[in-house]
C-alpha cells in the first residue's frame, strides 16, 4: 500500500517539476515509473519518520530530567 501512494506522491511531485522547468516530461515520466526509486523513497521516508519519533521521545526525556 506504501508503494501506491509512494507512486502518486512522485507523480505530482514529477508534474511540478515540469511545470517549473526543471524537467522535461520524459525524465518525469520515468522518474514516477522506476520503482527502484518508489523503494529509495519509501525507505528515506521511513528513516524520516523513525528518526523524528526518536528524536521526540529523546526529547521528553530530557524535559522530565529537569
Amino acid at each position: 500500500m506504501t508503494a501506491v501512494f509512494t507512486r502518486i506522491v512522485l507523480r505530482y511531485l514529477a508534474a511540478a517539476l515540469v511545470a517549473r522547468g526543471f524537467l522535461g516530461a520524459d525524465d518525469a515520466s520515468a522518474i514516477a515509473a522506476d520503482p527502484d526509486i518508489a523503494m529509495a523513497i519509501e525507505v528515506g521516508l521511513g528513516a524520516a519518520i523513525a528518526a523524528v519519533a526518536e528524536g521526540w521521545h529523546w526529547l521528553t526525556l530530557k524535559i522530565k530530567e529537569r
